[in-house]
């Protein structure tokens, strides 16, 4: 049997790891946002607010928009599972205000000219702002960053699964390991079953709110 060189040997094992994610400050999406163009910014708010793939919002048509109750409706486009957002008064607005063409998708660019833009306002904010940082946020880095926000409020793995739209739950793991929970002062739990919810407020969690999706969120003083 032929063995291969160490190099190559070396190569094939890294060539398996997966790097951890990285997870900028919310201070440093909300300077890319608020020094885009109107187009730019409003996208990159639609990717904070929902953690959807940039294909899945860049293919959004004004009947994924409801106006009524301020939502929008993600179709994926990698097999996971359709989801519905409730938009925030400020994007719903920045959404409503780039209606004007005669066109059925709200973002008319194409996707990768959008990122091309993209990554020029990027760089100028990165040397404006002297943030090197800001260099490693991509597309992808807004899912990254709503998923470990949302295991940091919740510390449910399947509150985040369904926030992602993850068939598996291996794909939603990852973001565990990236939270550091030190210095909370609470312990959360997202649930739809109200007979744990009763069981909740018995071991003496708060009710705290309902999502659009009927999850119950609870949270308890450690």
């Amino acid at each position: 049997m032929k063995k291969l060189p160490v190099q190559a040997r070396t190569s094939e094992i890294f060539n398996f790891l997966e790097k951890l994610p990285f997870i900028p400050t919310e201070a440093e999406l909300d300077a890319l946002i608020s020094g885009c163009g109107p187009k730019t910014s409003t996208f990159l708010q639609l990717l904070k607010e929902t953690g959807a793939r940039a294909g899945d919002a860049h293919s959004l048509k004004w009947t994924d928009i409801d106006c009524e109750v301020g939502t929008v409706r993600i179709t994926p486009e990698k097999g996971s599972k359709p989801r519905i957002f409730k938009l925030s008064s400020k994007l719903l607005s920045r959404v409503l205000a780039l209606k004007g063409k005669a066109s059925n998708r709200i973002f008319s660019k194409h996707l990768r000219t959008q990122r091309r833009l993209f990554q020029k306002q990027r760089k100028t904010l990165a040397r404006k702002l002297q943030n090197p940082r800001l260099l490693q946020i991509h597309f992808h880095t807004f899912r990254h960053w709503k998923a470990t926000m949302e295991y940091h409020k919740t510390r449910d793995t399947l509150h985040v699964m369904h926030i992602l739209g993850h068939k598996n739950i291996m794909n939603t793991l990852k973001y565990t390991q990236l939270v550091d929970f030190q210095g909370d002062e609470y312990t959360s739990k997202a649930i739809k079953d109200t007979e744990e919810a009763r069981q909740l407020i018995e071991n003496g969690f708060e009710y705290v709110c309902i999502t659009l999706d009927d999850i119950m969120l609870f949270r308890k003083r450690k």
